[in-house]
């Protein structure tokens, strides 16, 4: 359990230093109208610091397109696991989550990477 808790240290550490600020926006599923036919959702919205980076070529596949992002983020400056109902804002962009990757040690996530999607 040391071992997860430093290197989540050490995780965030990096991001914090060399990753730019963006907004996660941690989506609720909420209840169903039934008169509009809409599900109502409850946003909550966190700035921290990611890394962003292309996707590269032996990623695409047919879940992945060559357009999309991979971001970076610490897993103790989430208070809860990022899913593709999430949100990321960068630079005034919407990014839809396609997929999610966690990195982790002794059952800890250390760090998530993001594929995005604007």
């Amino acid at each position: 359990m040391a071992l997860a808790s430093s290197l989540q240290k050490v995780a965030s550490k990096i991001v914090g230093k060399f990753g730019g600020v963006i907004t996660f926006t941690k989506v609720t599923a909420g209840a169903y109208n039934t008169t509009t036919g809409a599900i109502t959702e409850t946003t909550t919205t966190t700035t921290i610091r990611g890394v962003l980076d292309a996707v590269s070529t032996r990623e695409v596949n047919d879940l992945v397109q060559a357009t999309d992002k991979s971001l970076t983020v610490a897993a103790t400056d989430l208070a809860a696991a990022p899913t593709p109902a999430d949100r990321v804002t960068i630079g005034g962009i919407i990014h839809q989550i396609i997929s999610v990757d966690k990195v982790e040690q002794d059952n800890q996530p250390i760090i998530y990477t993001l594929i995005l999607r604007a």
